[in-house]
């Protein structure tokens, strides 16, 4: 099979685009244990201002990978959630984590 390199780079610069940055995929693997508040997206994140989260919540939200639900209640509370086709990114996210672990640890050893 012929593999088309130009279409492959612009698959991978489509994927970079959005899933890439600095918040994008922490903010990402935060949700991924359940609906969160705005508040405790951004307690699980150390260092991310409220206005990194904002704007990484609705870039996220218009590449269809989180969902935005305004609940009833008073006072009403904003809750984000992964869609499910986030959610077939999860392996991908497990897979970077256990890479970045051992990226370090080779990196350590060779310090």
């Amino acid at each position: 099979m012929i593999r088309n390199q130009s279409e492959e780079a612009r698959a991978l610069q489509d994927a970079l685009y959005a899933i890439g940055g600095k918040w994008r995929l922490p903010v990402i693997n935060s949700l991924c244990n359940g609906n969160k508040r705005f508040k405790d997206i951004q307690q699980s994140l150390p260092g991310i201002t409220p206005r990194a989260l904002s704007r990484e919540l609705k870039e996220l939200e218009l590449n269809a990978l989180v969902t935005r639900t305004v609940c009833e209640d008073f006072p009403s509370q904003i809750e984000y959630e992964l869609t499910d086709y986030c959610r077939t990114f999860s392996a991908i996210i497990l897979e970077m984590i256990r890479w970045g672990r051992e990226h370090k640890r080779t990196v350590m050893e060779l310090a």
